[in-house]
């Protein structure tokens, strides 16, 4: 018969073996805190793949990307939009916009509609509030998801759009001023004109042309999506067909009143032409590729004013365009531009200085730039600037006017920045463009 003495024995000694057991098994095994989490699956590049269980999508939207092979750190990102009765295929077999991923590296979200008209929301309550619902909800979890997976660079997230597309786009550039840098719409109308309160995805009204605001009443429109938002808004480019019988070409110029009232421009465009044969450009508040508003007026053209050549001025707008892309710029000119900048964490000085290479005295002079994506202008000297961000126009001041051959003048600035610190990489001396050193 076991005593009681070996049995507390025996008991003592199982328990020593557990607890040796246990502790070794604990040092063993990772840390739970320390287990990574699995990382959300990039779809197969180069290939368009529809992607499920991306995030909030009250209106059960679709989500289509294309990848192209070797992604750059911190890629791009194009929400490409479809028109009425389309989606997110078409719009990917019938637009270039997956080729010129592939040349210029960027990602490309194809949002698709699931109600039966195939058309976007853009006219409920829900749609033209930030974070109301519907299908800006749906698309900003799209671009959270891509940007997520990709590593992707949220301050090069941009909009394009073709008829409900660009009514769409719009509607994402006022909804998500703090998202998109840019926006591109073919055929579309101003953000709120389609405005219905009684269900009906049809404004009558607006789709005839005869919906017509100041500036001001627009530009609250747009304000009123995102009230408090006092941050930098994107730049915007609007296509529109004289002869357009869906959305009646006024809404062309109401578009154009929209979106330089939200730039804080006028109504005066800083530079006209006629890219080709029937088109009239108009750029408000800047002359170069990436003027904060740029609008294209095609004489006699429809409302399926939409052809494939339209994607390259597109991405050029947007300043996709890097390696084998066509990238017009003005002829150089004589004039040349040294600009450096002294950064600490959040915020950044500039010094510019001009010098006339020609041989004729310059009398006024406008130098134009485009602020890396996150800078914003907050004070400055030996000029006027005006926007603070985006394509700036830095105007010179009454006692440095005039430049003489040889002659140069350093005028500077102060802005903020997100993390990309770096000087403008171009100039224009009156809508000419500059050498640079």
């Amino acid at each position: 018969m076991p005593t009681p003495d070996s049995t507390r024995k025996t008991l003592r000694s199982v328990l020593a073996v557990l607890v040796f057991l246990l502790t070794g098994a604990l040092l063993s095994a990772p840390a739970a805190s320390a287990r990574p989490e699995a990382p959300e699956a990039a779809v197969p590049a180069a290939t368009l793949t529809e992607v499920t269980g991306f995030g909030a999508n009250p209106s059960n939207l679709q989500m289509y990307v294309y990848a192209p092979d070797a992604l750059p750190a911190r890629p791009a990102v194009l929400v490409a939009v479809h028109w009425c009765g389309g989606s997110g295929p078409a719009m990917h077999s019938g637009t270039p916009y997956a080729q010129l991923a592939d040349r210029h590296k960027f990602v490309v979200i194809y949002p698709s509609v699931t109600r039966a008209s195939k058309c976007f929301d853009v006219s409920s309550p829900q749609a033209l509030r930030r974070g109301g619902g519907s299908d800006p909800v749906g698309i900003k979890s799209m671009i959270d998801w891509v940007t997520s997976t990709y590593s992707a660079d949220t301050a090069r997230v941009y909009a394009t759009g073709i008829s409900s597309g660009a009514m769409m786009t719009n509607v994402l550039l006022g909804d998500y001023p703090d998202v998109f840098a840019a926006g591109s719409a073919f055929a579309g109308v101003p953000f709120g004109c389609f405005a219905t309160t009684d269900g009906s995805e049809w404004n009558s009204a607006c789709a005839g042309g005869t919906v017509v605001r100041t500036p001001q009443q627009w530009g609250d429109l747009v304000r009123g999506a995102y009230p408090g938002y006092t941050g930098p808004r994107p730049r915007m480019q609007v296509w529109h067909g004289s002869e357009d019988d869906v959305l009646r070409y006024p809404n062309f110029g109401e578009q154009i009143k929209q979106w330089t009232n939200v730039r804080g421009l006028g109504q005066t465009p800083a530079a006209t032409d006629t890219p080709q044969s029937g088109w009239t450009r108009t750029r408000y508040g800047g002359t170069g590729d990436q003027a904060p508003v740029e609008a294209i007026s095609l004489q006699g053209v429809g409302h399926n004013l939409y052809t494939w050549d339209m994607a390259d001025r597109v991405i050029t707008f947007f300043g996709l365009a890097s390696g084998g892309g066509p990238t017009p710029q003005p002829p150089a000119g004589p004039c040349k531009v040294t600009a450096s900048t002294n950064a600490w964490s959040t915020g950044l000085t500039a010094s510019v200085t001009i010098t006339n290479t020609g041989t004729s005295t310059v009398a006024g002079w406008r130098l134009g730039f485009t602020l890396p994506a996150g800078q914003t202008i907050t004070n400055g000297w030996g000029a006027t600037y005006s926007p603070a961000s985006g394509a700036v126009t830095a105007t010179n001041a009454t006692y440095n006017g005039t430049l003489a051959p040889n002659a140069s003048v350093t005028i500077g600035y102060q802005a903020n920045h997100t993390g990309n610190s770096a000087a403008p990489g171009s100039f224009t001396l009156n809508g000419v463009a500059c050498t640079t050193s």
